[in-house]
């Protein structure tokens, strides 16, 4: 049968979960795996892909849940080999295995007349169906790391880890604020764990670069191992061997790190030098974020399902209710659930609206909350209690989407939860839904307000931002003599061995925060344009506009001085009615006078493409604001500064689509290069990458693709839809399914229609980022709260008020809230209330 495939090492098979709901073999309609794609289908959903694609052929799958046969003196038999489980599924936790068990069913169903047949039947099947058969059944899940895809290599131990030399010269690394001792970069920065130099490293061709200051350290004094900044965690840290050339293992790096007081890798400890599970306080916020010993009430039914927790993936449970809390995303996919699913590529699960429609849909649907059964009604309780309850959603799927690609949320690490919540709002922007881009609620513009202590003169800039981040100003502290008395009898105890008293919080004012929030502070290494020089210089931030949605973030988390992550374990009240009209941005002011519009002069390094340069150059003005937003982002510095530069300081939002058209070339990374202000502006011209109607990829380029089989047209529209990357183009034209009529017309009418969405977009580009300014007073309606000491730690939940009553969201558990602990969140959510 042509539409049958055995799976091969590297095809994902699932066959535990459809693709566009949360069906699974335990459901009532089971499963069907296609034989072709491996994809698993719902029953709702196969008629739709076997509509599509002209797949026949499907393994349906479904697990039942048997009681035991009983022997004659009334107990069950004595367990035996299961030889009819051969699902790689989880098992109900519910259920009492002494009474019930699993067994599992596999039959072929031929489509459209639903013939099916019973596996395994070798005497029917040709051997080829047969063998597809038994390697989908074997099959392991998509999930877990396959061989070819976990291969890494293998760092050796460095031959100078055991004899290091360290010197005794007193240097002593802080945690934060590092620069290159020999220029002034400050990113791709490595210890010296010889000397405790702090030195560049060299450019790379994935963005990161330096001037190779540390590099030359190491040949002029021979100091040979080197740790890179900002790679220290618990679990070790980057450490590079220049004798060695290359990445090596250093198994005494705390040792070394301690040295020059790094004391990272014990951050488990508490100050008193007991672990964390040593001291049990009696008012923790472990118990009174999760409302522990309270009798709270279960609810059930649309939008009350909880999430699955995946091993440290609660940050994304608590950000996603949130989300879907918003009517805005709850019309962009779920209200276009028809249309999303019906025009999903082949592969809908590496389709982000696809998985965001299908999260929406198993959060607001209550087809996996539902109720247990009436205890009243004993004998149905009886027959069907052994029958799998669908009570939350296992967020697999949409997690091995989003943090694909990611180092940080691929991993199994508890991360932050606000860290999250921009990583989805930048996938959001970058995969459009339609004409509404639900992200736009949280986008607000920010005035920055920069001025030159010595000159008094001011500069105004605006930058996009979706969260508000206010500080926590410990010095306003209302119980600050309940603080001292609590921390000398903290301190007696821990002399005297003792359990420590019960602990006291800091009580803040909300509105103490507020106005450290609106307060100058001080910029690093201001560069005065009126001084020509470096001078003393502050900033305050104001709202140019106020979003429909408000999201409040505490700034709870710092280091200390020895490197130890903190959490600031404080009490704030935050308000339910909020108003911050008062933070409206004003703009240039009578009697200011603004800076002059000239850029400090920039230390070129060697271009690595040999072209000859001055090392002291003036650039036209770079927003620096709209470069900082996209380094934040995760892209190279020098690929933001082009950016910024070749779409002509219009905002992150016009340099970012800059960024995501050009990604690809291999000079991405590398120093922007200005040879004359002429050649500079024709460079920028041709950076803005504006594609005309008449545009053609190269002929050459495309008689490749057409060479491989594909349509001229297709190889045409997937060439012009990847910037005439070629590996780009085979990937999208496997990602789309083929026009099956007049394929030349749909081709040309679908480029005219991205041409013009793109014409659209520039446009409003042009016009800045796409905001709903309103009133700035607001009304809290959710908080997300973390319990432990570090963002790398610990467990977070979620608050939301629906139908006028707090709910808590803790995973699995979705219960109406008693006491829903305002005052110790994260993360706060406001909806502007209507004037």
């Amino acid at each position: 049968m042509p539409t049958i495939r055995v799976p091969k090492a590297g095809d994902r098979v699932y066959k535990a979960e459809c693709a566009f709901s949360y069906d699974s073999p335990d459901s009532e309609g089971g499963l069907y795996v296609c034989m072709n794609t491996f994809l698993g289908f719902g029953r709702e959903h196969v008629e739709r892909h076997y509509r599509k694609t002209g797949q026949c052929a499907y393994m349906h799958l479904k697990r039942h849940v048997i009681e035991k046969v009983t022997g004659a003196a009334g107990g069950a038999l004595p367990k035996r080999s299961n030889g009819k489980l051969f699902l790689d599924l989880e098992t109900n936790g519910d259920l009492n295995n002494d009474d019930y068990e699993y067994e599992d069913e596999a039959k072929l169903v031929i489509f459209p007349d639903h013939y099916e047949i019973s596996l395994p039947n070798i005497e029917e099947l040709p051997a080829l169906v047969t063998i597809a058969c038994d390697a989908l059944l074997s099959s392991k899940s998509p999930y877990r790391k396959q061989d070819p895809d976990s291969w890494e290599e293998e760092l050796q131990v460095s031959k100078h880890a055991k004899s290091l030399v360290q010197l005794d010269n007193g240097v002593r690394i802080p945690p934060s604020g590092w620069k290159c001792s020999k220029c002034d970069l400050r990113e791709n920065l490595w210890l010296n764990l010889t000397d405790g130099s702090v030195l560049c490293g060299k450019w790379f061709f994935d963005g990161s670069g330096g001037n190779g200051h540390a590099l030359e350290h190491y040949k002029e004094m021979g100091y040979p191992l080197a740790v890179k900044l900002g790679t220290i965690t618990p679990d070790g840290a980057d450490v590079y061997s220049f004798e060695e050339e290359e990445a090596v293992l250093d198994p005494h790096v705390a040792k070394h790190l301690a040295h020059f007081g790094i004391d990272m890798l014990q951050m488990q400890g508490t100050e008193n030098g007991l672990r964390d599970n040593d001291i049990k306080p009696r008012v923790s916020e472990w118990e009174v974020i999760q409302e522990s010993g309270m009798k709270l009430k279960p609810m059930y039914g649309p939008g009350y399902t909880g999430m699955k927790n995946l091993g440290n993936s609660c940050y994304i449970s608590a950000v996603m209710q949130a989300i879907f809390s918003i009517p805005e995303f709850q019309r962009a996919y779920v209200g276009n659930l028809p249309r999303i699913f019906d025009y999903s590529p082949l592969d809908p699960t590496q389709d982000f609206n696809t998985q965001m429609v299908k999260l929406g849909h198993g959060l607001l649907s209550g087809q996996y909350s539902k109720p247990p059964m009436k205890s009243e009604l004993i004998e149905q309780v009886m027959k069907e209690e052994h029958k799998p309850q669908h009570n939350g959603i296992s967020p697999r799927m949409f997690k091995a989407l989003i943090s694909k690609g990611h180092p940080e949320f691929s991993s199994s690490r508890q991360q932050d939860a606000q860290e999250f919540f921009l990583h989805l709002i930048n996938l959001v922007e970058r995969n459009p839904v339609g004409s509404e881009n639900p992200s736009d609620v949280f986008r607000f513009l920010v005035e920055e307000r920069t001025q030159c202590c010595q000159s008094r003169k001011v500069r105004y800039t605006e930058r996009v931002d979706y969260i508000m981040q206010l500080p926590v100003a410990m010095e306003a502290a209302t119980n600050k003599d309940e603080l001292i008395a609590y921390e000398l009898k903290r301190r007696e105890a821990e002399a005297a061995r003792r359990p420590p008293p019960e602990l006291v919080r800091a009580r803040i004012p909300f509105s103490a925060c507020l106005q450290a929030f609106s307060e100058p502070s001080n910029v690093d290494d201001f560069w005065s344009s009126a001084l020509q020089a470096k001078s003393a210089g502050v900033k305050t931030s104001r709202f140019t506009s106020f979003p429909e949605y408000l999201v409040v973030q505490i700034k709870k988390f710092t280091f200390g001085l020895d490197w130890i992550p903190k959490k600031l374990d404080v009490s704030i009240d935050m308000p339910d009615l909020l108003d911050v009209n008062h933070l409206r941005a004003t703009g240039l002011q009578p009697g200011e006078e603004e800076l002059p519009d000239i850029a400090p002069p920039i230390v070129i390094p060697d271009d690595p493409k040999g072209h000859v340069m001055n090392h002291f150059m003036e650039l036209p003005d770079i927003d620096d604001s709209s470069v900082m937003q996209l380094a934040e982002m995760g892209f190279p510095l020098e690929a933001c500064r082009k950016a910024v530069y070749y779409t002509g300081n219009l905002g992150a939002e016009v340099a970012f689509n800059w960024i995501i058209a050009h990604m690809e070339e291999p000079d991405f990374a590398e120093p922007l290069v200005i040879p004359g202000f002429g050649g500079a502006a024709a460079a920028g011209a041709a950076g803005l990458g504006v594609i005309g109607l008449d545009n053609q990829p190269p002929e050459e380029m495309v008689a490749i693709v057409v060479s491989m089989g594909f349509q001229r047209n297709v190889a045409i529209q997937a060439l012009k839809a990847t910037n005439n990357n070629l590996e780009r183009a085979l990937d999208w034209i496997f990602s789309h399914p083929e026009p099956e009529e007049d394929s030349e017309t749909a081709s040309d009418v679908m480029y005219m229609e991205n041409n013009a969405n793109a014409n659209i977009l520039a446009e409003a580009g042009s016009e800045g980022p796409r905001v709903r300014d309103g009133s700035g007073r607001y009304e809290l309606f959710g908080f997300i709260s973390h319990m432990g000491t570090s963002t790398m730690s610990g467990h977070y939940v979620c608050h939301l008020k629906k139908e006028g009553r707090w709910v808590i969201y803790n995973d699995l558990k979705v219960c109406a809230s008693e006491r829903p602990p305002k005052d110790l969140g994260y993360i706060y959510f406001y909806h502007r209330i209507p004037s």
